[in-house]
Parts: C-alpha cells; structure tokens; sequence
C-alpha cells in the first residue's frame, strides 16, 4: 500500500501543482521549477511495485505516469519545421565569464540575426563590442543587458523593473519582413535558502513589471529575450508567460534546459514572442558562461 500511496501522492501533486501555495517558502513556484523532474519518480516506483509483485501498486503507477506524459508528453517530440524569417539568440554570459571575447565569437557562429546578452560587465562590455562589431552593426547596451543586430534598431530605451539599475530594455528592430519589437531582460535572482525557502520576492515583482512592459507594447510583433529565472511552468511568471509562447514549447525538441550548463536541470532562459511565429527553437553549445545560450527561428507575420 506504500508503494501504491506514493504513485498517488505523485499524480495528485502534478495534477494540483498550481495549488500549492507560497507562502511558506515560495514552495510552489519552486515545485513549479522542477516539475518536469517528478517523471523520474515513475520508473523507481514501478520497480518497487514489481519487486513487491503488488497488482494494486502497478495500477496505481499508471496514475503519475499518465499525468506526467499529459503534462510534459509533447516535448518529447520534435516539433522543429523549415522556414522563418529571423533568428533570435540570447545568453546569460555570465559576469565572472573568463573568455569573453570567445563567449561572443561562440555566440555569433549561431547565425543569430538579432542577439541578446545578459549579465555584462562595465569592464567586459568593449571586449563584446570589438569581437560582435563584424558580424552586428547595431547594438546597444543598456546596464548589464544588450542587443547586438544584423538589421537597424530604432526606439531603443531602458525598461523598470523596479530594481533600481536597469536590468531590461526594448528596442525596434526593423528587418527585412517588417518590425519587430525585441525586449531584453535579465530578472532578479533566486535562492534556496534552508531557512527560507525558495526567495523570489524580488524576481516576481520585476516579472510583473515587465509583464506590463510588454503589454504596453503597440507593435504586432514581440520578442523576449533573456535569463527571467524561473521556468515556463512558475505561476510567478505569469504577467509574462500568459501573453507569450515559449519557442521551445511551440517549435522545439525536448526541454530544451539551459542552466546550469555543467548539467541542465531547468529552462530559466527564454524565447518568447508574441505575433511572430515560432518555426525552430534550440540549444547552443556551452560557452565560458554557467548558462548555455539558447537560439530561436520564427517568422514575421503580417496582418490582423
């Protein structure tokens, strides 16, 4: 009956995650972060079920099992297609980053059109310059974030996160297909903290921020680029995550985690649009940076 217990204590955590609070120690959200990970549970309770030849335990397994393929099925396929117009690629460079110059170099061989970076120094921001300048006619850096791209930009501004220094912008890149507004964004941290949980307090508030940010935003098509720290699944996101699709989601292959990049466990970096059209959605190599940058292909769409 233990065995059995645990199989359906599993579904009905997945089935309710959005339900557990957090208040105490943000432990929904960081459920939320990991959901994906309760799958592993499955086979080590199948294995005890047969090992304890408990029919009642082997039914009950089925009941994660189907929930977790409900919720996380669709990405074990490839849903990447041909085509698009514009390839958007960004990456937490990371600011204690060793190799710079070949962490933009790495970058730049995606073929990335428009490129975002996160977490840049003062001090290693001409390093980024010099090595993209080539490749990128345009850029601009606002704070410790930047874009780096292939077409002009126009109405490039800062964006509040409520942070004090500026972690966010926006600008308009105009390519060949039409306009397209891209948003950078580097949220707050999170920690695990034995005494407090998962801390978050800060990186929600800047999420609905630039929640509002965007759906000020008067033009058809939208881009978020950028390390927002928290996954897809995390109800926290939601001033963001409910306006905009996940590329990887929409048109990639697997998870597509990200971070760290020594052993990804989670997908905290993101490619969100909203009007574009996601076609393709990867990974990229891993760079001198504890996150692996991430690239996207979608298509500029006209019209109503």
């Amino acid at each position: 009956m233990f065995v059995a217990a645990c199989a359906v204590l599993l579904a009905v955590i997945m089935v309710l995650h959005s339900h557990i609070p957090n208040a105490i120690g943000n432990l929904g959200s960081l459920t939320e972060t990991f959901l994906p990970w309760l799958g592993l549970l499955v086979p080590v309770l199948l294995v005890l079920a047969l090992v304890r030849r408990s029919a009642t335990a082997l039914i009950a397994v089925l009941a994660p099992s189907v929930v977790w393929l409900n919720l996380f099925g669709g990405q074990l396929t490839d849903k990447t297609a041909g085509g698009g117009d514009l390839t958007v690629a960004t990456h937490n460079v990371n600011a204690e980053n060793q190799d710079p110059a070949g962490t933009a170099r790495d970058v730049a061989a995606s073929g990335a059109d428009v490129l975002a970076l996160e977490e840049l120094t003062e001090e290693a921001v001409p390093t980024y310059e010099k090595a993209l300048a080539s490749t990128y006619p345009y850029h601009s850096v606002q704070g410790t974030v930047g874009v780096w791209s292939k077409h002009p930009l126009s109405g490039v501004r800062g964006v509040d996160l409520d942070m004090g220094w500026t972690r966010a912008m926006r600008a308009t890149v105009t390519a060949p297909a039409g306009q397209v507004a891209v948003y950078v964004a580097h949220l707050p941290s999170v920690r695990v903290k034995m005494e407090a949980g998962f801390t978050a307090r800060q990186r929600d508030r800047s999420a609905d921020f630039l929640g509002e940010a965007i759906a000020r935003e008067p033009l058809r098509n939208v881009v978020l680029l950028g390390d927002l720290n928290g996954t897809m699944n995390d109800r926290a996101l939601n001033a963001v995550t409910a306006q905009m699709r996940s590329t990887q989601g929409a048109a990639g292959s697997g998870f597509g985690f990200s971070w760290p990049a020594s052993f990804p466990m989670a997908r905290i970096d993101q490619i969100m649009v909203k009007g574009l059209k996601p076609e393709s959605s990867w990974t990229l190599p891993r760079t001198g940076s504890d996150h692996l940058p991430i690239a996207a292909r979608v298509r500029v769409t006209t019209g109503g």
